[in-house]
């Protein structure tokens, strides 16, 4: 399935029914009287959170979304239907902007919230309404309200404890691979990955959710590579596990830097998570030869290097445990402090179900 992380759409409310005009003599009522019914109401558009999908791509094909009109009133007094509401589903962790204005009308992160993102008019008043002691055969009635329209921006952003970052080539997809059941592609030429993948990994009862980006490279976030448009997605991790080539990179200092550099320059907060650096492929004697100075250069900083050789496993134990340990500490913070999955206010949303979703190992980009 092709991975969409992005769409704008155009959306519709229902427009409310029209009052009717109508007058019904009975029985009982020998002169009769006014009896047009009142419109009903306009559909929402309504936007649901569903853990069974991963991707916008059926926004793609369909731009615009309309929920059902209200039905005319009619004789008797009889109320039109309502419209039928028009209910989206989209993956966890979307977040919808009103493209007018810029602002954020709803982040979806949990199972099951949804929102109203455009309201159905107001059906009509009937002529039997407007009736009085001195109007008895009124002949106004009131057209239905339109229902709101709106052009809207969805972008997704997947939900995971950890976020991979680092230059192309620098051990992500492996090391994801090592620690999950995720099968990334994985080769010796940079930009492999593509697309965002996750992974769960176990560790004693926990389950953690890793996600895995494009590598970055200088001058990211003037456009160059594919990591920037894809960093959103690291946004709300807890952790970041920054990975840096010691095979490879001639100084490992100067590659960690740069992307420190490049997260910055997409976003402050991204930049400020905390986080773990990991020196990699110590199984190639290049990158062993050039660990202990390494770490060395990075303790003169206050930054501890982890060493690990996602081939061989040697170090990727201990790494792990340091992983849950940040992230057992963070989700004890949000706890504590009330936060829900994201930082961000979850606008305008309603109805939260479990914050667990679901997580397909090796699926390019489930959420958790």
């Amino acid at each position: 399935m092709k991975f969409v992380d992005e769409a704008l759409i155009s959306v519709k409310a229902g427009d409310g029914g029209r009052g009717c005009v109508a007058f019904l003599r009975e029985k009982y009522r020998p002169h009769g009287g006014p009896s047009g019914g009142d419109g009903g109401a306009g559909g929402d558009v309504v936007f649901r959170a569903d853990p069974g999908l991963t991707t916008l791509l059926d926004f793609r094909f369909q731009r615009h979304l309309e929920a059902g009109r209200g039905e005319h009133g009619r004789g008797k007094e009889q109320t039109g239907a309502a419209g039928a509401a028009r209910v989206v589903r989209v993956p966890i962790g979307t977040r919808i902007t009103d493209v007018e204005s810029g602002a954020l009308v709803a982040d979806l992160a949990r199972a099951g919230a949804e929102v109203v993102v455009a309201r159905g008019g107001w059906g009509g008043r009937g002529n039997a309404r407007f009736a009085t002691s001195t109007n008895q055969a009124p002949r106004r009635v009131e057209p239905g309200l339109p229902g709101e329209a709106r052009q809207l921006r969805l972008e997704l952003r997947l939900l995971a404890d950890v976020g991979l970052v680092g230059y192309p080539n620098a051990g992500k997809s492996t090391l994801i691979a090592a620690v999950s059941a995720a099968r990334p592609r994985i080769a010796d030429y940079p930009f492999t990955t593509l697309v965002p993948n996750l992974g769960v990994a176990r560790v004693d009862d926990d389950a953690i959710v890793i996600a895995d980006i494009p590598g970055l490279i200088a001058g990211a976030h003037r456009g160059l590579g594919l990591g920037m448009r894809f960093l959103r997605h690291v946004s709300r991790t807890a952790v970041l596990v920054h990975l840096v080539d010691l095979a490879n990179a001639a100084d490992p200092l100067a590659a960690y830097d740069a992307v420190n550099h490049e997260l910055a320059a997409f976003d402050t907060a991204l930049a400020a998570k905390p986080q773990i650096v990991v020196g990699t492929k110590l199984d190639v004697t290049e990158a062993y030869e050039r660990f202990e100075a390494a770490r060395a250069a990075f303790a003169a900083r206050g930054v501890e290097l982890f060493g690990i050789s996602a081939v061989s496993g040697a170090g990727v134990s201990a790494l792990l445990a340091r992983i849950a340990a940040a992230v057992r500490s963070t989700r004890a913070a949000r706890a504590a402090g009330g936060d829900s999955a994201d930082d961000e206010t979850l606008a305008g949303s309603s109805g939260a179900a479990d914050e667990d979703g679901t997580v397909a190992d090796g699926a390019p980009g489930p959420h958790a």
